[in-house]
């Protein structure tokens, strides 16, 4: 357990990179919406997290089904993106600071939602019992 909480953290700390840079990235550069920026981030930062988690984080565990097990790993992660947007959008709402630098909202609603998402992905997306391979096809 305390293994897939450090990997799963790492992963976490992609899916930010990926997430935060991506979002300031297109408010910044292409003067995108931040509203709607922050929900491309979000699926690129959700397919970055999920290829690192069944490759190190859940190795062995879950299904083989690739299409499945993505669609279960993108409806686990929306709940916890769920709470994380409505930070970040109350943020980008409230101050101005944060709406010119959303990277700031994206950190402040991932705690929230990095919580929901570990507890998702461990006990619904990955929950069946480990079966014993070291790797994934």
């Amino acid at each position: 357990m305390r293994r897939q909480i450090l990997h799963f953290f790492l992963a976490g700390c992609i899916g930010f990179v990926v997430d935060a840079g991506g979002v300031q990235l297109l408010v910044s550069v292409f003067d995108a919406n931040p509203y709607l920026a922050r929900l491309l981030s979000f699926l690129c930062a959700a397919n970055a997290t999920w290829l690192y988690n069944r490759s190190v984080t859940f190795v062995g565990r879950g299904s083989f089904a690739l299409v499945g097990e993505w669609t279960r790993w993108m409806l686990a992660m929306s709940a916890g993106f769920a709470l994380n947007y409505v930070t970040y959008a109350a943020l980008v709402f409230h101050f101005p600071t944060v709406r010119a630098w959303p990277v700031l909202g994206v950190a402040a609603g991932s705690t929230l939602g990095a919580i929901a998402n570990f507890l998702s992905a461990h006990h619904w997306v990955y929950g069946g019992p480990a079966n014993g391979l070291k790797s994934r096809p």
